[in-house]
C-alpha cells in the first residue's frame, strides 16, 4: 500500500510563509538537525546571517559534494550516467567548474541585455491579458496568465519551441515533486537534459540568435553535449517555474491585502520596491541547494563536521526579525533590504534580473486590466514541490 510521504521541515508552510515549527525552530535554536525524505539527516540552517555565511563560503559548504540520486544498484555505467546528470548544472557546481560555466552566460543576463527583451514581454503580457478579457471570466490565472508568460519569455530567450511547452512543463512538474519516487524524479531529469540536447544537436549547422545559438556558436568548442544540455534545461525549468509561481503567489497575496493593493494602484512608482517585498515575504525556494560540508565548521553555536549535509531555509531566514522588524507583515513600502529570495554568493540567481522586469511588466498590467480582480474558488497549492506555489488559482472581474 502506498503511503503519502511526510513533509520535511524545510518546506512546511502556512499559506505563503514558513510553518509555525519551522519559525519557532529559527527562533530557538538557529541551526536545528532534521531527518531528510531520503533517510539521511541535516542540518537545517535558518537564521538571516547564518544563512548567508553558508551561501557566501562554496569553500565550506560545498554544493558539488551532493550526491546525484543513483538507484542502490547502481554499477560503474550508474557513476557515469550520475557524472553526466550533473554536467553543465551551474546550481549542483562549486568553483573553479561552477565560475567557467557561469562566465559563459553572465553577459546573456545582464540589466542591459534584459531591457532588450521588455518590448516582447510587454506584448506577452498583453496578449494574454487580451485573451482573458476576450474569454471572460472566470479564468485560471495559473494557467491563463502566470505560467504561460515566463515560459514563452524563456522559450523565446532560449531559442526553444513553445509549442513544445505542455512535455517540458510536465517534466518539471515531475522533477520538482518530491513526493515522487527518486527513480521518477531522476528519469524526469534524464528527459529534460535528453530534449535539450536533441534540440541543440538540431541547431549546430545554422545556430539561431538566441541564447543556446549563442552558447553552440560562441563556446561550442568548450562545451561538452552533456554540459550544454545540462545548462539549457536547467534555465528552461528556473526560467518559467520561479517567475510563474511569483506572479499567482503575488497576485494571490495582494488581493489578501487589500490596503497594500490600495498603496499600490494609488502609488504605482513603488512597484520595483513591492516586488523586492513581495519575493522576501513569499520566498517562493524553499531552499538553495542541499550542501556538504568541507571541513569541520562552526556554525549558528553548533559544531558540524566535515561530511555533513546542509540545508539552508530562505523562507525562515528571509522572516528573520534580525533582518527586517516585523517580518511576518507584507509592508510594500519596506523597499529592497537584501533579501535572500535569489540566493546570496556565487551562486546568487543569474535569471535574477529577467525575473525582476517580467513582474514589473505582469503585475500593473494586470492590475490596470482587471481593477475588479477577485477570488472565484479556492486557489491550490503545490504543497510537494521544491517551488512553493499554486496550482490553480480562479478569479474573477
Amino acid at each position: 500500500m502506498s503511503t503519502v510521504p511526510v513533509l520535511p521541515l524545510h518546506m512546511r508552510r502556512d499559506g505563503f510563509g514558513p510553518a509555525a515549527e519551522l519559525s519557532a525552530g529559527r527562533d530557538a535554536e538557529g541551526v536545528i538537525r532534521i531527518d531528510t525524505m531520503f533517510g539521511a539527516e541535516a542540518w537545517l540552517v535558518t537564521r538571516f546571517e547564518d544563512v548567508r555565511t553558508v551561501l557566501s563560503h562554496p569553500e565550506l559548504y560545498s554544493n558539488a559534494l551532493v550526491p546525484p540520486f543513483r538507484p542502490s544498484s547502481a554499477s560503474r555505467a550508474g557513476e557515469e550516467e550520475a557524472a553526466e546528470i550533473r554536467a553543465g548544472n551551474l546550481i549542483g557546481s562549486d568553483p573553479p567548474e561552477h565560475t567557467r560555466l557561469r562566465r559563459m552566460l553572465t553577459p546573456e543576463f545582464t540589466v542591459r541585455r534584459m531591457r532588450r527583451l521588455e518590448p516582447r514581454i510587454r506584448e506577452i503580457v498583453d496578449e494574454h491579458l487580451d485573451a482573458m478579457e476576450k474569454s471572460g471570466p472566470p479564468a485560471d490565472l495559473v494557467t491563463d496568465f502566470a505560467l504561460p508568460v515566463p515560459s514563452l519569455v524563456i522559450c523565446e530567450l532560449l531559442g526553444v519551441p513553445y509549442s513544445d511547452r505542455a512535455g517540458f512543463q510536465e517534466t518539471s512538474r515531475r522533477m520538482l515533486d518530491v513526493s515522487l519516487p527518486p527513480e521518477e524524479r531522476a528519469a524526469a531529469d534524464v528527459q529534460a537534459r535528453r530534449y535539450i540536447a536533441e534540440l541543440t544537436a538540431a541547431m549546430h549547422d545554422d545556430p539561431g540568435e538566441d541564447l543556446l545559438g549563442m552558447l553552440i556558436r560562441e563556446h561550442g568548442d568548450d562545451l561538452t553535449t552533456a554540459e550544454l544540455a545540462g545548462i539549457g534545461s536547467l534555465l528552461l525549468i528556473a526560467g518559467h517555474e520561479t517567475t510563474s509561481n511569483m506572479l499567482a503567489l503575488g497576485t494571490l497575496a495582494l488581493m489578501e491585502h487589500p490596503g497594500q493593493l490600495a498603496l499600490l494602484r494609488d502609488e504605482p512608482d513603488r512597484m520595483e520596491a513591492a516586488i523586492e517585498e513581495l519575493l522576501r515575504w513569499l520566498s517562493i525556494v524553499h531552499t538553495g541547494m542541499f550542501k556538504v560540508t568541507t571541513t569541520e565548521v562552526r556554525l549558528g553555536g553548533r559544531t558540524i563536521g566535515p561530511g555533513e549535509l546542509v540545508i539552508c531555509s530562505l523562507p525562515a531566514a528571509n522572516r528573520d526579525p534580525a533582518l527586517v522588524p516585523d517580518p511576518e507583515d507584507l509592508d510594500l513600502a519596506r523597499g529592497a533590504i537584501g533579501h535572500l529570495a535569489f540566493g546570496h554568493g556565487v551562486h546568487h540567481c543569474l535569471g535574477a534580473p529577467l525575473a525582476r522586469m517580467e513582474m514589473r511588466i505582469a503585475f500593473p498590467a494586470l492590475l490596470r486590466r482587471f481593477p475588479g480582480l477577485r477570488l472565484a474558488g479556492d486557489p491550490v497549492y503545490r504543497s510537494f514541490s521544491a517551488v512553493h506555489g499554486l496550482s490553480t488559482m480562479p478569479v474573477a472581474w
